[in-house]
């Protein structure tokens, strides 16, 4: 099937991401969210994004302005998707609340809707029953700032078609992403695989006393030649997400350390509005975090 419009549920940091890169590539693209309030902060945050896009590709003002004009809104998850081939979810990372979703959006979607899901940690299989097409039902999971970290993981699960696992291989490279199959599912794909241990290691540092963020981060960037450190990355990553996987871990584990980070983060950052990046403060502040000094890694 070839994929012209996409609606993209969810138009916080990767969601939003999602839908200017798509509507970037040419691909018609509607967004979708609760409310006009939370719109008007997409609107906005697609204000930024046409400022990277210029910034770190060089874009011209006549293709922003093109990428603009394939962008459109809705709060009515009926009308949003009633055109779609494909329906990409990037909503909370929290199985509820994607359940949830789902069982509503299933009666809604035309039948040739393909749903993909954004998740990091969860897996499509999850969602599968409830979706009401688990034959077009799969993950499709990018890293942040996409247009510089242009990977897109694809994730089946049993009984996902072949074809549709193609087609959705076909659109990341599309939109200007490197695709990266994976033959069966696996929570946190490859790179979250490789990722989230670092970065838990990093919180369970923090929350124990071992060690305080600009010394953790100072250690990876030496050690490595990484030109950021974990916090710098869970800032960019957003806190709240980190939040929620934990939280999610301790409910299900009841394992102590993750206990502590849930306590750390809300009472720290999530009660005090700290989400990082996108509130231009978490473990940093922004636009001059201080890891990115001169003088930062100097002996």
């Amino acid at each position: 099937m070839k994929i012209q419009n996409v609606t993209i549920a969810g138009s916080g940091v990767l969601g939003s991401q999602i839908a200017f890169q798509s509507a970037f590539h040419g691909f018609n693209v509607v967004v979708y969210d609760i409310n006009d309030e939370v719109l008007e902060k997409a609107k906005k945050s697609f204000q930024i994004l046409a400022e990277n896009f210029k910034k770190d590709l060089n874009v011209t003002d006549a293709q922003l302005e093109e990428t603009f004009e394939r962008i459109s809104y809705s709060t009515d998850l009926k009308d949003s998707v009633k055109n779609a081939d494909l329906m990409i979810e990037a909503i909370p990372e929290n199985p509820a609340i994607k359940t949830e979703f789902y069982t509503k959006l299933a009666p809604l979607a035309p039948q040739k809707t393909i749903f993909a899901t954004n998740t990091s940690t969860l897996l499509p299989s999850m969602f599968a029953s409830v979706s009401g097409r688990p034959e077009k039902l799969l993950s499709l999971h990018f890293a942040n700032e996409i247009w510089k970290h242009n990977t897109a993981e694809i994730m089946g699960h049993a009984t996902t078609n072949p074809e549709v696992f193609q087609d959705v291989v076909d659109f990341a490279k599309n939109i200007g992403m490197v695709a990266l199959p994976l033959h069966k599912e696996q929570p946190g794909y490859i790179v979250n695989s490789l990722l989230v241990p670092l970065l838990d290691a990093a919180t369970t540092l923090l929350v124990n006393d071992v060690a305080d963020v600009e010394t953790v981060d100072k250690a990876w960037m030496v050690a490595t030649g990484a030109p950021v450190g974990p916090f710098g990355i869970l800032d960019v990553v957003g806190i709240t997400t980190a939040y929620n996987i934990n939280k999610i871990k301790f409910e299900k584990t009841k394992d102590e350390t993750a206990g502590k980070v849930v306590d750390y983060l809300k009472k720290n950052f999530i009660d005090q509005n700290k989400l990082g990046l996108s509130t231009l403060e978490g473990f940093y502040k922004y636009p001059n975090p201080t890891f990115q000094d001169v003088d930062f890694l100097k002996p």
